[in-house]
């Protein structure tokens, strides 16, 4: 054997060697790269949490498969990398991409099978090179574990914008959609929540679309006051067992016993949600032959509890020129009614403009007849998490509210030093009893004057948690308004805040995750068409063919000599 045959059979067992040396290491050391600038496939904490609590096997099937136009297409590809990147760190995760609409004979059947599970198509228009055609997709995935199913929405529904922003602002959401669906399968339930009653508050109907989305991940009760003036201390032992109270839209006032056991619940550090009318009118009530209503304070006794715990509500009604559209009956009368678009001012579309991660990247929210929110100093740090615009002004109570505000013609004047309105606040530390150094309602051994650490969230519109009902007196999506046919992110916004006040898994901080994704201007495609082709095909051949050459001339080069 030559001396170079030893030395080319050396060399090749050091090779073998040292990659056995490495699988050997690479199995004890597990580790993933990610080389994204935004490091968009790099999983949060909490998700390897959720990912560890998946002790059997657990399967998504995702419903994007199929010839898909281009921006869902690379949903679908962010999609797939993601899930890689849950299975890459447990193998009980599994997953498949499945085209609903594969087959033209079972079709039929599997859209309504995916439609009786609530999952709804879209139905977006392809535009190739000025040709424009109709697509179905179906931007959804369930998982399954232990007899469980969830659904997963893969695509974030953002009013007014494009199919291409639609995509981005759902490769931000992919990972919480993901996470929280594991999540709801695979943890028992834990916290619970009471639905506050005794106080003219919403009918379950009217927030039927809000329990059925926190039930998900939360146990819910009612939980009535009227018990507090026969046995007080009863009450609150009974609210004590909750870990969050939610106070939606009363219109009866509160006795002081029944402020002291939501005080007292406060103390010993349950957490409170609030959506509070200070005013009362509806916006039913404008629908007359005048078109017009009286708009009143609503005296509900809670101004000075608000007041210790370091805000207040103020009896005034917010007016935006950044208002909600609304369609309106116009023309003569006799005629043929046609309706018409236009911004009804009392009802603000809010985009939040906070970093908190409450309302990080969510959509405009819509307000009916929102109050003002004074804060006030008393060491309780406090975030405004969502305002008006700078075009808007508190309007007093009483007053007139009439339908024929929508012609009125305004100026930036008008608003001058008197927008930027907070409407709901997030108020966070130890809170001071309203009842500190007063004389009780009732006799209380337990009564604290200085509470534990925590945090409320007050939203100075009661309507905002308000699911409208259709024809049939069934309950529509959270945020949609028929009257317009715009759907908000009203359902999102108070998923966040209740994640938030009971958040024991950092979901809510996965939201706010920011994402670049880099995606062709379409326009400049179809400009210099032919240029882009010769780019993304052309080159990358031309590349390699030249590679390929240059590479043989060398290689024969060598081996001439």
């Amino acid at each position: 054997m030559t001396t170079s045959n030893k030395k080319n059979i050396k060399s090749l067992l050091s090779i073998i060697l040292i990659v056995l040396l490495l699988n050997v290491i690479s199995n004890s050391f597990f580790h993933r790269f990610d080389l994204t600038k935004d490091k968009r496939y790099t999983l949060s904490t909490t998700s390897l949490n959720i990912i560890k609590q998946v002790k059997n096997p657990l399967s998504i099937k995702v419903y994007m498969q199929g010839d898909l136009p281009a921006e869902f297409k690379r949903l679908q590809q962010e999609t797939r990398q993601l899930l890689e990147e849950f299975q890459g760190y447990n193998s009980n995760i599994v997953f498949e991409f499945v085209d609903p609409l594969e087959n033209q004979d079972e079709s039929m059947d599997n859209i309504k099978e995916l439609y009786r599970k609530g999952l709804t198509p879209i139905n977006i228009t392809v535009d190739d090179k000025g040709k424009q055609s109709q697509a179905m997709v179906f931007p959804w995935a369930i998982a399954v574990y232990d007899n469980k199913e969830v659904n997963i929405p893969l695509l974030k529904n953002i009013m007014g914008a494009s199919t291409t922003q639609k995509v981005i602002g759902s490769v931000q959401h992919l990972e919480y959609s993901i996470a929280d669906a594991l999540n709801k399968i695979t943890k028992a339930k834990q916290k619970k929540i009471a639905i506050i009653k005794g106080n003219g508050e919403f009918h379950e109907a009217f927030i039927a679309k809000f329990l059925l989305q926190v039930r998900e991940s939360y146990h819910i009760g009612p939980f009535t006051l009227d018990s507090v003036a026969k046995n007080p201390t009863g009450s609150l032992a009974a609210l004590e067992k909750y870990d969050l109270a939610i106070i939606a839209k009363p219109t009866e006032t509160f006795t002081d016993s029944e402020k002291q056991v939501l005080d007292q619940f406060i103390m010993n550090g349950g957490k409170t949600m609030w959506l509070i009318d200070q005013v009362a009118v509806e916006m039913d009530s404008l629908y007359n032959n005048s078109g017009a209503t009286l708009a009143y304070p609503r005296d509900l006794n809670l101004n000075d509890m608000f007041f210790k715990y370091g805000i207040r509500i103020n009896p005034d009604i917010v007016k935006d020129e950044q208002g909600s559209p609304i369609k309106l009956a116009s023309g003569d009368p006799g005629s043929a009614a046609q309706f018409q678009e236009f911004t009804w001012k009392f009802a603000p579309q809010v985009y939040p403009t906070s970093k908190h991660p409450i309302v990080k990247n969510l959509g405009s929210i819509k307000f009916d007849f929102a109050n003002p929110i004074d804060t006030l100093k008393n060491g309780i740090k406090k975030t405004v998490l969502l305002q008006s615009s700078q075009y808007s002004k508190k309007i007093g109570a009483p007053s007139e509210i009439n339908l024929s505000i929508v012609t009125e013609e305004t100026s930036p004047n008008d608003y001058l030093n008197k927008g930027n309105i907070p409407l709901s606040v997030l108020l966070e530390g130890s809170f001071h009893s309203m009842f500190e150094n007063r004389v009780l309602p009732f006799d209380q051994k337990t009564f604290l004057s200085k509470g534990k650490e925590n945090k409320m969230i007050v939203i100075a519109d009661g309507d905002l948690i308000k699911n409208q009902l259709d024809k049939n007196f069934q309950p529509v999506e959270l945020g949609y308004d028929q009257r317009s046919g715009n759907l908000y992110d009203n359902k999102d916004f108070l998923v966040n805040c209740v994640n938030y006040l009971l958040d024991d898994t950092g979901l809510i901080n996965i939201r706010s995750k920011d994402l670049d994704l880099p995606l062709l201007n379409k326009e400049k495609v179809y400009e210099n068409y032919t240029r882009t082709q010769f780019i993304t095909i052309g080159l990358p051949i031309l590349i390699l063919l030249l590679f390929g050459l240059v590479f043989t001339f060398l290689r024969k080069r060598k081996y001439s000599k």
